[in-house]
């Protein structure tokens, strides 16, 4: 488990570069890549070959996106694609980095306090991330939140905050 943990920050790290632009943009990162590695964990156990071919088929890539949400995250674009391309969402959604950067983006949009514990964090991104925008105050569904909270706990416990 200790090598899984290991590598999935690995991967985050490979995800999150200290500066990224997109679309001529500096983005502002409000989630941390803890954050992000435990987001991919919890929906989809970070599976990036489960990717998608067609937007009409729901959710894609490793952070399961849809159109509506890359939407609202700004139509960030990879490999030169034009925001309003064909291809542009698909793309996106399925490169680990362009995903990561609209989950970045959505959260710095719609950034709130869905807990009501007086704090916007990474418990905050996971219901905004799962329930959109305007239902985070929701109920979390159990394996989500199950997931989420043990991949929390494990890196509280290797010293990782």
């Amino acid at each position: 488990m200790q090598i899984l943990w290991n590598i999935g920050l690995c991967f985050v790290c490979l995800l999150c570069p200290s500066l990224v632009r997109a679309q001529g943009h500096v983005l502002d990162k409000p989630v941390t890549e803890l954050c992000l590695n435990c987001l991919c964990e919890a929906i989809s156990g970070c599976n990036g070959t489960a990717v998608c071919t067609n937007p009409d088929k729901g959710t894609c890539g490793i952070f399961r996106i849809t159109w509506a949400y890359w939407v609202d995250a700004g139509k960030l674009t990879t490999n030169g694609d034009e925001p309003d391309s064909e291809d542009a969402f698909i793309n996106c959604a399925n490169d680990p980095r362009c995903a990561a950067d609209s989950v970045q983006n959505y959260m710095k949009k719609f950034n709130q306090d869905c807990n009501d514990d007086g704090e916007m964090d990474c418990h905050d991104y996971a219901r905004i991330h799962k329930l959109g925008a305007y239902g985070c105050h929701g109920e979390m569904p159990y394996k989500f939140q199950s997931t989420f909270d043990d991949c929390i706990e494990n890196y509280e416990l290797q010293g990782f905050e």
